[in-house]
């Protein structure tokens, strides 16, 4: 079984290495009994100008590096998905994500809930910001590197969020290591293509 890494690359520089280790070192310990450890200082270095995204694929031991030019995607609406998925880890097959995409009837994304109960899009972790603070899914689909950092910090709270939740809070963020934190200006939250669960307006 392989998995991989999405890391940001920036003018010849690699974001938050020691996160992707982290979560590398984990996944690895996991599913293998032996194995080397992903060691990120020594992947050949990224493009020296412009924004590109390192994609590491490993199992056991390194498998392969490859650097794509990136363009962030453009994000205004979400369609809320009901599924049961199970993808704790960042598995190199997405097969199963892929499918769920392809219901998103029209929207640039979807919202995977589970009994009613927010995960994540199909690529990035969610935040809710609610009186001030930003709230994440305590049980996300898949632990993020960029929300792991930012509870670490202190900047995020986990918490059960409900989809009812979507009609209570201020404001919608997306999370990855290639967007950051990403507040979404606007955005139509939708459970079919004529219903609207919620709108965001800046």
């Amino acid at each position: 079984m392989l998995f991989f890494e999405t890391i940001k690359a920036l003018d010849g520089r690699l974001w938050h290495t020691k996160w992707h280790e982290r979560r590398a070192h984990r996944t690895q310990k996991t599913h293998f009994s032996n194995f080397e450890p992903l060691d990120l200082s020594l992947l050949p270095p990224p493009p020296a100008k412009g924004l590109w995204r390192c994609k590491v694929i490993y199992g056991e031991k390194l498998q392969k590096v490859e650097y794509h030019s990136y363009t962030p995607r453009s994000m205004h609406s979400l369609r809320l998905i009901e599924s049961s998925i199970h993808y704790p880890y960042k598995a190199l097959d997405r097969k199963e994500l892929e499918e769920l995409f392809g219901q998103r009837d029209g929207c640039d994304d979807i919202l995977i809930c589970e009994d009613g109960l927010l995960k994540d899009t199909s690529i990035a972790n969610i935040a809710l910001l609610y009186k001030g603070q930003w709230l994440t899914p305590k049980e996300p689909l898949l632990p993020g590197t960029t929300r792991e950092r930012l509870l670490h910090q202190g900047k995020l709270r986990p918490a059960q969020l409900e989809i009812s939740d979507l009609a209570k809070c201020e404001k919608i963020a997306l999370l990855n290591a290639m967007i950051g934190f990403f507040e979404l200006d606007e955005c139509i939250i939708r459970q079919r293509s004529d219903d609207v669960v919620r709108h965001f307006t800046r």
